[in-house]
């Protein structure tokens, strides 16, 4: 049986030394007893992860996947944005040098089989041909001469299109077959996807041609020959423009 310790009396330092010993042999059971594991295993899982644990540590964990995360998404986000760019680009621009193909094969295909008025302009006036279709499309233009493959200007006509004025030039074999040249303004889009000064051969019209665009200006070239002759004069006709800076 635990007897309590004596009244302390303040007055008398002996006393707490007394009152001292007494609660140690009233508990001394309880001193000797082991640690429960419970609390062991919780006083170890308190103390050894507190560098772990810590508030600021924590706190720091947190923001550095914040940044982590934000730095991915704005990666990809980035990626993304100059994904779609560029898709969106050659989906405006795919559409444009169709439609610039196609218009020139029909404009062909109107124009070429006239006897009395296939031109608006004839070759007789070459000088002021080159020059009013010039000034109608706000670019020097210049015309190939064909001659060695056995073809003469005919003339020339302006014509509307979906980005601004294009310009149509006859040219007529000995046979009496006629290609004609069609020219006109592509925006960048349509020309970084249609490659510049890369041929490229159609045959969704009324008529095959080789078309080309050299910056930003397109150029295609239409008739009813077969692909090898047809190419043969496109690439003359790209050769002299180059090399006179048209």
């Amino acid at each position: 049986m635990n007897i309590p310790p004596p009244p302390l009396d303040d007055d008398d330092p002996h006393a707490w030394l007394a009152q001292r010993d007494a609660l140690r042999q009233l508990h001394r059971e309880v001193l000797d007893e082991p640690v429960p594991a419970a609390l062991l295993a919780a006083a170890g899982a308190g103390a050894a992860p507190r560098g772990a644990d810590a508030p600021w540590l924590r706190w720091g964990a947190m923001a550095a996947a914040v940044l982590i995360a934000f730095g991915a998404g704005w990666i990809a986000n980035s990626q993304w944005l100059r994904a779609t760019g560029s898709t969106a680009r050659l989906a405006r621009a795919v559409p444009a040098a169709q439609e610039f193909v196609h218009a020139a094969a029909v404009a062909h295909a109107v124009y070429a089989p006239e006897k009395r008025h296939p031109v608006e302009v004839a070759a007789a006036e070459q000088q002021h041909l080159v020059q009013w279709l010039s000034r109608r499309l706000d670019r020097p233009l210049r015309l190939p001469d064909l001659s060695a493959q056995g073809y003469t200007l005919v003339g020339g006509r302006l014509l509307p299109g979906s980005q601004g004025p294009r310009a149509q030039f006859m040219f007529e074999g000995a046979g009496g077959e006629r290609v004609t040249l069609y020219v006109g303004s592509l925006d960048g889009a349509a020309g970084s996807a249609a490659g510049e000064t890369a041929f490229r051969f159609a045959t969704e019209g009324p008529v095959p041609s080789f078309y080309w665009v050299d910056r930003g200006f397109g150029y295609a070239l239409a008739g009813a020959l077969a692909r090898d002759a047809l190419l043969g004069l496109a690439t003359t006709v790209h050769r002299q423009l180059e090399n006179a800076g048209g």
